[in-house]
């Protein structure tokens, strides 16, 4: 069983920064790609950001490109979510998520394991 661990979300104004992690239990992190994904109020949870097992590839949602960055260390078990130039409309619950392959997917059916998630609030 994989636990994945969310941490970073806060409140934060237009403009600023926050980063999050996501800490993976078990001995597979490396073979698996990793995503985040996001759901504000009244909304479906959207795909945001994902890397692929080794991390040589990424890809992003257009509504963050070239403001969010994610990241992984495979030996300590982590992915990462930095977030600059942040909006109000970033504003929702932040999730990460493991992939059930190694390179990098999109759709939510694609991951297997899901985090419980943290808020992230930016206020105008």
């Amino acid at each position: 069983q994989v636990q994945l661990v969310e941490s970073g979300g806060g409140l934060v104004q237009a403009g600023g920064s926050l980063r999050l992690s996501c800490a993976a239990s078990g001995r597979t992190f490396s073979m698996y790609s990793m995503g985040w994904f996001r759901q504000a109020p009244g909304k479906e949870r959207e795909f945001v950001a994902a890397i692929s097992f080794r991390g040589g590839s990424t890809a992003y949602a257009d509504s963050v490109k070239g403001r969010f960055t994610i990241s992984r260390d495979n030996a300590k078990n982590t992915v990462s979510l930095q977030m600059n130039s942040l909006k109000p409309e970033d504003t929702a619950v932040y999730y990460c998520a493991r992939g059930r392959r190694g390179t990098i997917v999109r759709d939510l059916d694609d991951y297997d394991y899901w985090g419980q998630g943290t808020q992230v609030t930016v206020s105008s």
